[in-house]
């Protein structure tokens, strides 16, 4: 039952410092919210009456009914006459002890693949680049600004963009996001308001997170060349979004066939296509294949980020709109969070500008082959019945495992090993573990990582 209280017993605990310079009454207000708080005092309990509060701790009455006064207009304390002040009922609500989870082991190895190497972030050129927008940035440059993103990166990503990546653009066309999700999810929610119901993903692919805009998946097979266009022009979707110049997580590249059907499917359906760009600064076997949207920008909506070529923390991307998109996108970037961080874009435009990202963009280049050719050997050497595929751009592989191999069961006792690694069917829309394969980042890994965690590893992936 609560507890009646008549005076001070059993004690408040409260102490008053009259050296501090925090007022008596804040200090005492502070001392019976952390008392009601910590479930010293429970709902119901009986308090001192003022007169018997400001004798014990020697204040005047008037500072304790101030304070009782105070917490009853803030609902910890109820006052009712011929029953005192007692602690309001809700006024406390012990907490839910807290799920005790183990923690999960830390890897000695993490082959996690869609992270790039997080160590060889260029900090010196990226401090560089902000100390110059700091020193020079006009003091417009602090305000708001225009939603779709600072001007001078779009002018540099324009130009960027249409030199390496063949993109067909200008500053007005493109939306400066946070990345891809927010990219994507800008994209929807117009695509979702002009009456598109249906949007094709690619299978295996990225699982995007649609529901969200009442938008229905179709999950759309991708094999050795891309995704199957005759498949896709079997459904009636609106929308597609794929992985064209190096397919997520197949590897697969879109032949020039399939860019041409799917360019024809898309007209004829009066469709949009929304590409992600990414891996596409990182090809090793010939130059980089141009950007799809560069055959059709009035169909095609190119989305693109930092997140693998600088680092994901900088949550910068971008969307290269079709005309008849650019304005909805623009305002619906403006009803989403006002524009993404303005001093940051503007870093990110110096980088660029300087060339300091080309450079580091031909360093990391090298960084990953020299890693994919590790992974080769070790796994020629470790598990020679295992295909690499997918090994023509980007920082991760597929590893087709022989058959009879389960995914599942490899992944968990590479865990109990230290290693971590990948099914494919956790991209697949239907979770199907047939064939067996495995995702195999090596961006964050180092060489001698790669090898260690290969050799560790290797009997699982033998069948004898």
């Amino acid at each position: 039952m609560p507890g009646e209280w008549a005076a001070l017993e059993p004690k408040l605990f409260i102490r008053l410092d009259r050296t501090d310079r925090e007022p008596l009454r804040s200090q005492l207000e502070n001392a019976l919210r952390e008392a009601i708080r910590a479930g010293r005092l429970a709902a119901g309990d009986r308090l001192p009456s003022s007169r018997e509060l400001a004798r014990a701790l020697g204040v005047s009455r008037g500072l304790a009914q101030e304070c009782y006064a105070q917490l009853q207009a803030e609902g910890f304390l109820s006052a009712r006459t011929g029953s005192g002040t007692r602690v309001a009922s809700g006024a406390h609500q012990p907490p839910a002890a807290p799920a005790v989870t183990a923690p999960a082991p830390a890897l000695a190895v993490d082959f996690r693949p869609w992270v790039p190497d997080l160590g060889s972030f260029p900090r010196q050129d990226w401090t560089w680049s902000v100390r110059e927008v700091g020193r020079t940035a006009p003091a417009a440059a602090f305000g708001y600004g225009d939603p779709r993103g600072a001007r001078e990166l779009r002018e540099t990503l324009s130009g960027y963009l249409r030199r390496v990546r063949g993109v067909v653009t200008d500053p007005e066309s493109i939306v400066i996001c946070t990345g891809f999700v927010q990219g994507l999810n800008l994209l929807l929610g117009v695509l979702a308001r002009s009456g598109v119901k249906r949007i094709a993903l690619e299978d295996p692919g990225q699982h995007a997170r649609v529901g969200r805009w009442a938008l229905e998946a179709v999950p759309v097979a991708v094999d050795g060349r891309g995704i199957d266009v005759q498949a896709l022009a079997a459904t009636d979707v609106g929308a597609v979004v794929l992985t064209p110049a190096h397919q997520w997580p197949t590897g697969a590249l879109l032949g020039p066939d399939r860019r041409q059907a799917l360019v024809e499917w898309a007209d004829k359906r009066d469709a949009t296509i929304i590409e992600d760009d990414y891996d596409a600064e990182f090809r090793y076997d010939r130059e980089p294949v141009g950007a799809l949207q560069g055959l059709a920008p009035e169909r095609v909506a190119a989305l693109g980020t930092v997140s693998k070529s600088l680092a994901p923390t900088l949550r910068l991307g971008w969307i290269v709109c079709p005309p008849q998109l650019i304005d909805a996108v623009a305002e619906e970037k403006d009803l989403t969070d006002r524009g993404s961080p303005g001093l940051d874009q503007l870093a990110l435009a110096r980088l660029i500008d300087s060339g300091r990202f080309d450079r580091h963009l031909r360093r990391m280049r090298a960084l990953y082959a020299a890693r994919r050719e590790v992974l080769i050997d070790a796994l020629a050497r470790h598990a020679p019945e295992v295909q690499l595929r997918g090994l023509a751009a980007g920082f991760h592989a597929v590893a087709h495992l022989p058959e009879g191999l389960d995914e599942a069961t490899i992944v968990q006792a590479a865990r109990q090993r230290s290693v971590g690694l990948y099914p494919m069917s956790d991209f697949r829309a239907n979770g199907s573990a047939h064939p067996p394969q495995l995702v195999l980042g090596f961006g964050n890994v180092s060489n001698p990582a790669i090898e260690r965690g290969i050799a560790a590893i290797g009997d699982l992936l033998r069948t004898s």
